[in-house]
C-alpha cells in the first residue's frame, strides 16, 4: 500500500466508510438505536435497555479498536482526539449544548440521518441547520468564540490526553501493557454490566445495534487508518490518511462531515472538492437507513407539528452544530469513536452531552407540568 499513490487509494477508503456507514444505518433504523432516546428513556422511565446498547457500542469499539492498536493494525494517537491538548471548557460547553441541541431535535447527528432515510423532512431541515452552525464553528462567525474564548481555557498533557499514555508516564509499565490492561478492564467491566439487565437480554435487538455500532467504528479505524494510510505521500514526502478532512485517521462522526457535506454540493463545480471519509460515511447512513425501511414498509413522510416545533428543531439543529465542532464530537464521534482511544476529553464530552440532554429533558417536563 506504501507505493499507491493517494488518487489509488481514495475510492477504496470513501466506499468502505459508505458500505460501513450503509450497514449502520440499516442497523441503527431497524433496532432504533438512538442516544437521545437512551437518555430519554433512563431519565423518564428508569429504562436503561437503549442505554447498555450504546454503551455495549462503546465496549465493542474499545475492545476491537484496543486490539487494532496493539496488533500495530493502527496507530490511534494520530487521530484528533488524543492530542495534548486538553480543552476542557470546549468540551463541557460543547458537550452541553449538543446534549440540548440533541433534544429539541429530535436526535443528534446519526439519528438525524437516520430519520432523513426514514421520510423525516423534519430531521432534514435539522440537517441543514446543523451542517451551516457547523461550518460557521469550523471557519466562520462562530469559529472566533470557539477559539478566542473556549479553547484559551486548555491544560497541556505532555503525554497525550488518552488514558494508557498518562498512566505510562505516571506510574511506569509500557503504553502497550496499559492499553491492554484498561480495555480489558473497561471493556468486559461494561459487558458485565450491560448484561446483567434482564429486559436487555430479552431483545436481540439490543445486542444487535450495540455490536454493530461499535464494530463500524472498528472497522472505519481500519479503513482510514489502515488502508489510507500512506507512510510517504509522493506529493509532500510525509506520511497521509486519504481522503479525511482532518488530515489525520478518522472513524465515524456526524457533525462535521454534514457540514462538508453541505459545502461539497455548494461548490460542486470546484474541482478541488472531492468526496472525503466523513461525506461518504453522511451519504451511506442516510441509504443504509432509507433501505431498509422500504424494505419494511415502515418508510412514511414526517413533517412539523407548529411553529414551536419547528423552532425546537432548528434551535437543536444550531445547537448540534456548534456544539459537536467546540467538543470535536457528537454521541458517536467522541462517546464512541474517540472514547475507542480512551481519551480524556471524550469521556468528558460523553457525560457533558447525557447532562445536557437529561436537563433539557427535565426543563421540557417541568413546561408540561406546569402548563
Amino acid at each position: 500500500m506504501s507505493e499507491t499513490t493517494p488518487a489509488q487509494l481514495a475510492p477504496y477508503v470513501t466506499g468502505g466508510a459508505f458500505a460501513l456507514a450503509f450497514i449502520f444505518g440499516a442497523v441503527g433504523n431497524k433496532t432504533n438505536f438512538c442516544t437521545m432516546g437512551a437518555v430519554s428513556d433512563w431519565v423518564n422511565m428508569g429504562d436503561t435497555s437503549r442505554m447498555r446498547m450504546w454503551l455495549l457500542a462503546i465496549a465493542v469499539a474499545l475492545l476491537g479498536s484496543s486490539a487494532l492498536q496493539l496488533g500495530g493494525v493502527v496507530d490511534l494517537s494520530k487521530s484528533i482526539y488524543p492530542g495534548p491538548n486538553f480543552t476542557w471548557l470546549s468540551y463541557l460547553v460543547g458537550g452541553f449544548l449538543f446534549g440540548v441541541g440533541m433534544t429539541l431535535g429530535s436526535g443528534c447527528g446519526s439519528k438525524t440521518l437516520i430519520r432523513i432515510g426514514g421520510g423525516s423532512l423534519k430531521s432534514l431541515v435539522v440537517y441543514v441547520f446543523l451542517g451551516i452552525a457547523a461550518y460557521m464553528t469550523l471557519r466562520g462567525l462562530f469559529g472566533a468564540f470557539r477559539v478566542g474564548v473556549l479553547e484559551r481555557a486548555t491544560l497541556t498533557l505532555a503525554p497525550g490526553q488518552d488514558l494508557p499514555s498518562l498512566f505510562s508516564s505516571w506510574l511506569g509499565w509500557s503504553k502497550a501493557a496499559w492499553t491492554a490492561t484498561l480495555a480489558a478492564a473497561i471493556g468486559c467491566a461494561m459487558l458485565i454490566f450491560i448484561y446483567a439487565s434482564k429486559a436487555f437480554r430479552a431483545s436481540f435487538d439490543y445486542t444487535l445495534g450495540g455490536v454493530v455500532t461499535g464494530l463500524v467504528v472498528v472497522g472505519g479505524w481500519y479503513v482510514s487508518g489502515h488502508i489510507g494510510y500512506i507512510a510517504e505521500d509522493p506529493n509532500t514526502l510525509q506520511e497521509a490518511f486519504v481522503a479525511t478532512n482532518t488530515g489525520r485517521m478518522e472513524s465515524f462522526s456526524f457533525v462535521s462531515p454534514l457540514a462538508f457535506t453541505l459545502e461539497y454540493f455548494m461548490l460542486w463545480t470546484d474541482k478541488s472538492k472531492i468526496v472525503t471519509y466523513g461525506i461518504a460515511s453522511a451519504a451511506g447512513v442516510i441509504a443504509g437507513s432509507a433501505a431498509y425501511a422500504l424494505a419494511s414498509r415502515s418508510f412514511r413522510w414526517e413533517g412539523f407539528r407548529d411553529a414551536e416545533d419547528t423552532a425546537n428543531h432548528i434551535i437543536g439543529g444550531l445547537l448540534m452544530g456548534f456544539g459537536g465542532i467546540t467538543a470535536l464530537g457528537c454521541t458517536i464521534g467522541q462517546a464512541i469513536t474517540g472514547v475507542s482511544t480512551l481519551a480524556l476529553g471524550s469521556l468528558l464530552t460523553f457525560a457533558a452531552i447525557v447532562a445536557g440532554s437529561a436537563a433539557a429533558m427535565k426543563y421540557q417536563y417541568w413546561r408540561v407540568a406546569k402548563s
